[in-house]
């Protein structure tokens, strides 16, 4: 962290304020009592008040009689000169406008209020005189958010009950009303407490980082273990050296259903439990961690992606878990990667990287071979816990019945598992029941109105739904189209039918499908984890969300129903996505000391595929190896650079107009040694009414490709309704 305080602005100076506006930097006059550079304001933007960030000295020659002064203070710590600095170079990385990450930055309720005291709804110690199911829902989101004061008003909403029940509880004692501090400083994490055991290579690997930890500066590390072996011990000690340096630490996770099993391992680790940030945290919780963050009231974080705008005062440690995962990449409004803007993030404040995951991402794991990060191994399962088995299912060699997907080796697989009171774990990376619902009397494919997709069937929800737009409707008895009722038929295979057939193989068993459009709030889905981490399930289906870092005791065999899937289409990550998350999902199984070794069946038509000897024979480096050799012979990320230009317009003239005048004027693009390929429709030509262009910009790793991009687009407007998007460093082509 620098010392230097930021620059202070008296009265009536003439300073520039980057509003949350399209309008960008404008020129202010300071407030009387002055105010400092990184100070948040309200600033009078025609008729309306707007959020602004005092970004320095005005640059505006005009009178000063012309200029209009700043309306109010807001009441939070000013961002620290090192965190400004991260926020303009994002921008400039990403080429997103500076008020878009402003808002990144500000995305917190409530922030022109002042603290002040505020009725908090806490759990009471008596129990209602009659327990009804609204009542029951109200005590349920307490204990569910492990008794957090709750606004009346916010707990009434996430209970589904009007205030009345909440009232009726308070009058009863079993709720209990005080005025409670608006923001409050988060309990005081512990590093002077024990962690668990490490085994030798752990101990080897927590004493390098917390060597780097108290040398200070910046630096990056990936942190490299089969599933299975300790790697949250580890980085947790660097947590530990973080919080003993007396400096902020912040643990990024893919999944918001991972943050309540490492919570309760941070609050056993520490004594008390860290800040939490993500979509499911109360809108009380989101405005309290925002200011504590700012005021070095709050020593941990544990959150999603975007805590990464968090106005941290003193951050020295970052961690990204599971650093290869896709949810890290943003692809919506500000396009950008969460490992690269950790690593952006920690250069600047001199704060250190650990990179974790048992499958890391190429970029990684070529940042490491070459010396840019450091890297360190743990090659063994923590404790007496086995690596899995894993071995192919040739389905070619499959007596398989029609409409059937789960072959004849995998279920006697699981009716052993079933028999010795074992958890089975049947993935299959699809929602819903079937991808498409063809009319067996014309032909017709139901589609989405909004979207050039297949409308994806849902039978548990009766609903046919589009995974493009959201747009949804009943499953129709007749076709749209020939009107011809009786001849819907459901194609291929989703988790929904796989469990279908699990229920008529398995009639006793009890069966859990978890996919992430089967619950309504975070919240469900952890209660569901972590109800099949008590056991309550034999068989878990599961789509991708099951490979992120769930850890099921009593799992010993994973079947992959289909692990070809992956491998079909043109992305150029596909062998690398599909070699992790079979890896992943593999490593779900046999992870607890002193049960039964784990096994992974992979069913496949394609046993002598690259990409599965691979996954079977266990030989990482030598795929990386193979990977990287041939993306280095392409040019291809992470040896080359590509950047997307996505257009899109409800008139399809328009947007293909445009794109041609953008792709006739590229000489900035070809000047600095890059290629323009397209235009060319997207893959997924036309999403909620809007028809989309892509384009794709190939340049040499050392090419200035914002720059080139920035002067290329920069003479050019674009028509009204016209949305363009640049998508540095893309990882979906869709």
């Amino acid at each position: 962290m620098t010392d230097s305080p930021p620059a202070f602005f008296p009265a009536r100076a003439r300073i520039a304020v980057l509003t949350c506006e399209p309008v960008g930097v404008l020129d202010y006059l300071a407030p009387e009592q002055g105010v400092r550079q990184g100070q948040l304001v309200q600033v009078p933007l025609g008729p309306r008040r707007v959020l602004g960030l005092v970004w320095g000295e005005g640059q505006g020659d005009f009178d000063l009689s012309r200029l209009r002064p700043v309306a109010k203070v807001l009441d939070a710590e000013p961002f620290r000169p090192e965190f400004l600095d991260f926020l303009t170079r994002a921008a400039d990385y990403t080429l997103t406008p500076p008020p878009l990450i402003l808002r990144m930055a500000t995305r917190a309720p409530d922030l022109d209020q002042p603290p002040a005291a505020r009725p908090v709804i806490v759990p009471g110690n008596a129990a209602p005189q009659r327990m009804t199911a609204a009542r029951q829902r109200v005590l349920d989101v307490m204990a569910q958010h492990g008794g957090a004061g709750f606004a009346p008003s916010e707990l009434a909403q996430l209970a589904g009950v009007g205030s009345s029940v909440v009232k009726g509880l308070v009058a009863q004692g079993a709720l209990t009303q005080i005025e409670a501090p608006r923001d409050a400083p988060y309990p005081r994490l512990d590093p002077a407490r024990p962690g668990k055991p490490l085994a030798p290579d752990q101990q080897a690997a927590a004493d390098r980082l917390r060597a780097a930890i108290r040398a200070g500066g910046y630096g990056t590390t990936l942190l490299r273990g089969v599933t299975g072996s300790g790697k949250t011990e580890v980085y947790l000690e660097a947590v530990a050296e973080t919080l003993r340096a007396g400096r902020q630490a912040l643990v990024l996770l893919p999944e918001i259903a991972l943050s309540a099993e490492f919570l309760d391992r941070v609050e056993a680790r520490f004594g008390a439990r860290p800040g939490e940030w993500h979509s499911g945290i109360t809108r009380s919780e989101r405005r309290r961690l925002w200011h504590m963050a700012g005021r070095a009231q709050v020593g941990l974080v544990v959150g999603a992606r975007s805590a990464l705008f968090l106005p941290f005062r003193d951050l020295g440690l970052i961690v990204v878990d599971e650093e290869h995962d896709s949810s890290y990449k943003q692809e919506d409004v500000v396009f950008y990667n969460a490992r690269d803007m950790a690593v952006l993030r920690a250069s600047i404040c001199k704060a250190q990287v650990v990179l974790a995951s048992a499958t890391p991402s190429l970029e990684s794991w070529v940042n490491a071979a070459s010396g840019k990060y450091a890297r360190l191994d743990l090659h063994a399962r923590f404790g007496s816990a086995d690596l899995p088995d894993m071995a192919a299912i040739d389905l070619r060699a499959e007596d398989m019945k029609p409409g059937r997907w789960i072959s004849p080796t995998l279920e006697g697989a699981v009716r052993s598992r079933l028999a010795r009171g074992e958890q089975s774990l049947l993935f299959l990376n699809r929602r819903g029941f079937a991808p498409v619902t063809i009319c067996r009397a014309c032909g017709e494919q139901i589609g989405c109105h909004q979207c050039d997709a297949r409308m994806v069937e849902h039978r548990f929800q009766n609903r046919l739904v589009c995974h493009q737009c959201g747009d949804t409707r009943p499953i129709p008895q007749a076709c749209p189209s020939c009107g011809v009722a009786g001849k819907l038929a459901p194609v291929g295979p989703g988790v929904e039918r796989i469990a279908e057939e699990v229920a008529t193989l398995f009639p006793g068993a009890r069966a859990t499908v978890l996919s992430s459009d089967l619950f309504h709030s975070a919240r469900a889905l952890k209660d569901t984890i972590a109800q099949i981490s008590g056991g309550d399930t034999d068989i878990i289906i599961g789509t991708q969300i099951v490979a992120k870092g769930h850890n099921f005791p009593r799992l010993t065999l994973v079947g992959a129903i289909d692990a070809d899937l992956g491998l079909q289409g043109a992305d150029l990550r596909a062998a690398e996505r599909s070699f992790q998350l079979m890896r992943q999902v593999a490593g779900r199984a046999g992870r607890q000391a002193g049960t039964e070794p784990g096994s992974a069946l992979l069913q496949t038509h394609q046993p002598d595929h690259p990409v599965i000897r691979a996954i079977l024979s266990g030989q990482d480096e030598a795929f990386w190896d193979a990977e990287a050799a041939a993306r280095q012979a392409a040019g291809m990320p992470p040896f080359g650079r590509l950047a997307g230009i996505i257009l899109s317009h409800p008139d399809l003239g328009v947007v293909a107009d445009f794109a041609r005048h953008l792709a006739a004027n590229a000489a900035p693009l070809v000047q600095a040694g890059a290629e323009l390929w397209g235009p060319a429709p997207a893959p997924i030509a036309r999403i909620r009414g809007r028809h989309r262009m892509r384009m794709l910009v190939h340049a040499p790793r050392q090419a200035p490709l914002q720059t080139a991009l920035a002067d290329w687009l920069a003479p050019h407007k674009p028509p009204a309704n016209l949305r363009l998007a640049v998508d540095i460093d893309p990882q979906s082509f869709l």
